[in-house]
């Protein structure tokens, strides 16, 4: 969601409290449509705090009635209703559970660098 300056012709990134404020209000949104949607966070440079300039969204979607395979998990969330272009993983409870006991490269970079936005 790049922004036209009215005193520039450039575009401006979005400042990220800004984005993470529409992260929320959209997972507020959708979670009467998704009834076992639980909780929402980010990590990657939006968890981190670090993110700039061509960032784009990480994000954690705990829901415990996904079912199948994570290609076909993301087509049941409208995430392009989010402000920036993201990645999503959607987990049950437990699927998270289990990936972050995993020792895993992925497991390490959810634990040092999630930040939870939204809860049921």
């Amino acid at each position: 969601m790049p922004v036209r300056s009215l005193t520039q012709s450039l575009l401006r990134w979005p400042e990220p409290e800004l984005v993470l404020g529409q992260v929320v209000a959209w997972a507020a949104r959708v979670a009467p449509v998704h009834p076992g949607f639980e909780r929402l966070g980010v990590f990657g440079s939006y968890g981190r705090g670090d993110a700039s300039e061509g960032s784009d969204l990480d994000l954690l979607l705990i829901d415990a009635e996904a079912r199948g395979p994570q290609h076909q998990r993301l087509l049941a969330w409208p995430l392009a209703e989010l402000p920036l272009s993201c990645d999503a993983l959607v987990l049950t409870p437990t699927e998270h559970a289990e990936l972050l006991a995993s020792g895993s490269a992925m497991a390490a970079a959810l634990q040092r660098d999630s930040r939870w936005l939204w809860h049921r």
